[in-house]
């Protein structure tokens, strides 16, 4: 059965782009230019994945992306944006989507993101049920819970076993947002207090060993006020 792909993109020139790479890889895309376009294609299609850009004729992709989550539409959701402000990855991924990319952006990248998303979505809908997942893949970043490897980039990295459990919970929640108190009892398994820095000065070394730009990080972002989010 084909894999049918969505992109919502004022933009033809950048709707034609992603098309090209994703009909190499044997994806069947609808190309829509506005929200009454992408909301009657997902009437009209078995979509198993869309790819949003914000700003459309007639609305926004966050609207959008609301509006298809509230019609109960399970399928991965990434967002294509100019924005690169932190915030409006944030609220792109609190109203549902999965992931994002910013613009301008590499469409290898791309593909390989619808990819990753695909993957896990049809291993958590495959017949029988979820099952528990033993590897993630975010963007180079490998972690397997069956060897308790990390390997970055090609390169394995040495983590305790508690940095481990705290990448492993992160990764596993990839686009949402993880509180300290969530985390610390999750992977501690003792109740947090207010003043307890060891979240904090485990996720300092983690970063370190994953050779983190503190100001730009990568994969751990810290959301003030709030907590961590791997997205």
């Amino acid at each position: 059965m084909s894999v049918e792909i969505m992109i919502v993109d004022d933009e033809g020139a950048i709707a034609e782009l992603v098309e090209v790479y994703l009909k190499s890889e044997g994806y069947r895309v609808h190309k829509c230019f506005t929200v009454a376009q992408a909301l009657a294609c997902v009437q009209a299609h078995p979509v198993n994945l869309a790819i949003l850009d914000v700003m459309l004729p007639d609305g926004d992709g966050f609207t959008l992306c609301q509006k298809l989550r509230e019609s109960g539409h399970l399928f991965p959701i990434l967002m294509l944006t100019a924005k690169v402000e932190d915030m409006d990855k944030i609220t792109g991924l609190t109203l549902g989507a999965d992931d994002y990319i910013t613009k301008p952006f590499n469409p290898l990248e791309l593909t390989a993101r619808v990819k990753t998303q695909l993957r896990r979505y049809t291993r958590y809908n495959s017949a029988g049920g979820a099952e528990p997942v033993q590897e993630l893949d975010i963007r180079g970043l490998q972690i397997s819970k069956a060897t308790h490897k990390c390997v970055l980039f090609g390169q394995e990295v040495a983590l305790t076993p508690l940095e481990f459990n705290i990448l492993w919970y992160l990764c596993a929640h990839q686009g949402q947002v993880v509180s300290s108190e969530e985390l610390f009892e999750a992977v501690w398994g003792e109740k947090f207090m207010d003043s307890n820095n060891t979240v904090m000065s485990h996720i300092a070394r983690l970063r370190e060993k994953l050779h983190e730009n503190s100001k730009k990080p990568k994969f751990i972002k810290t959301v003030w006020g709030v907590g961590y989010t791997v997205v």
